[in-house]
């Protein structure tokens, strides 16, 4: 089984906008080119959110579609404490919180190094570790799945 791994580029806002135009010009579903088009970004910006949005559970990927989910509209329609809710619940299956909730506390150092047994090499620069950093920080902390100080925890 592959780890499926958070691209360091996607952002909690990407995820939002895309969810939003789906669910609300496209009627939930639509064919990917015609996504990227609408959202006016490059194929390459776009597929990292895409794949993201589909391992989380907010949208299915189909033979050239993308649907949005019922935990995709819960998410878009919901506040933004349960918004952060629901992606606290989901990152324990996406990498490199799946590694994460298994050391409960790390240094990026640390979490990389369990990475590198695992056979996920993503990180493993100076530049990697600083792409580590900004997806901790941008969806663990932000969902409140991390703390930091000094060293992330797995909050409970």
């Amino acid at each position: 089984m592959s780890n499926s791994v958070i691209h360091p580029s996607t952002r909690v806002a990407d995820l939002l906008g895309l969810l939003f135009v789906l669910k609300n010009e496209f009627g939930g579903k639509t064919d990917l080119f015609e996504l990227e088009e609408r959202l006016e970004v490059d194929l390459d910006d776009f597929m990292p959110i895409v794949y993201m949005a589909n391992e989380l559970g907010f949208v299915n990927i189909g033979v050239g579609d993308v649907i949005i989910t019922d935990k995709g509209i819960e998410f878009l329609e919901s506040n933004f404490k349960r918004r952060k809710e629901i992606i606290k619940e989901s990152l324990a299956m996406i990498e490199p919180f799946k590694t994460a909730k298994e050391l409960k506390e790390f240094t990026i150092e640390s979490l990389n190094k369990a990475l590198l047994k695992k056979g996920i090499a993503d990180f493993n620069s100076n530049d990697g570790k600083h792409k580590l950093e900004l997806i901790l920080n941008e969806w663990g902390v932000y969902s409140g799945f991390l703390t930091t100080n000094n060293k992330y925890k797995v909050s409970e």
